[in-house]
């Protein structure tokens, strides 16, 4: 561990950091984030109720007894609709709590690792935190293997060729803007997929790109599931789940 230390470099006190820890194979996290979740004094992570915790689940071989800990479950995660109004004021409330507590340990010179799936910055809860936190006390955010760049790795498909553009979208877009943004990008990735899976697969047929997309469900995991969109007969995907359509570009 003292090596590893030495390449990673230790936490430092008062100090928030996000850390990005991977698509979900433990073995892709960054030395960094090993590091880190090895020497900060807490280790901060968020949970649905009921669960354990995705990121906490990925990093559990880095975290030894006794270890200080501080779980924030989300108060609701699909049971209000996004747009309605109590979804709002619930997670932002949620999120001002959580910024208060994290502040505090801060104030008490304590470092923090608030632990977020793939990469802090790319659909990452953390993001919250950031925003309310940075000017407040020190932040080191530190970046991790996004859960797509895990996903295309593991179903074999090179993503972009060349001049090719990649177009990453939510699964929650309404059905025409989703076939729209598919049909006009060379290569894309979609997210959040959840109930809206068929619909996206409808989205991708209707924009032609159903022969070329691959599901892939847990991808970097031991019970990752990756197969042709158009064999995929679930109605819905699960948290870790998105479907990639790769570019073809120019072959030399």
């Amino acid at each position: 561990m003292s090596v590893l230390n030495d390449i990673a470099g230790g936490a430092m006190p008062g100090t928030l950091y996000g850390i990005g820890v991977g698509p979900g194979d433990p073995r892709y996290l960054t030395l960094r984030a090993a590091g880190l979740i090895l020497s900060v004094d807490v280790v901060a992570y968020f949970a649905k109720s009921g669960r354990p915790g995705n990121a906490r689940t990925i990093v559990a071989p880095l975290i030894q007894p006794g270890r200080e800990e501080k779980r924030f479950e989300y108060p609701v995660t699909e049971e209000i609709p996004v747009k309605d109004a109590r979804y709002g004021h619930s997670i932002t409330s949620f999120y001002a709590e959580m910024a208060a507590d994290l502040g505090a340990m801060l104030a008490a010179g304590k470092s923090v690792g608030l632990l977020s799936e793939g990469d802090p910055f790319f659909y990452g809860s953390f993001m919250h935190m950031w925003r309310r936190l940075k000017n407040e006390a020190a932040v080191e955010v530190v970046p991790g293997v996004t859960g797509m760049s895990g996903c295309w790795t593991r179903s074999q498909a090179p993503i972009t060729w060349g001049d090719d553009i990649l177009t990453v979208l939510p699964g929650t877009l309404d059905e025409e803007r989703l076939t729209q943004r598919i049909r006009a990008t060379d290569a894309a990735v979609v997210m959040k997929l959840g109930r809206n899976l068929q619909k996206v697969k409808r989205a991708v047929t209707v924009a032609g790109r159903l022969a070329d997309a691959m599901y892939v469900e847990r991808g970097t995991m031991a019970d990752e599931k990756v197969l042709p969109l158009s064999e995929c007969e679930t109605g819905r995907g699960p948290y870790f789940s998105m479907i990639i359509i790769p570019g073809q570009g120019r072959r030399l």
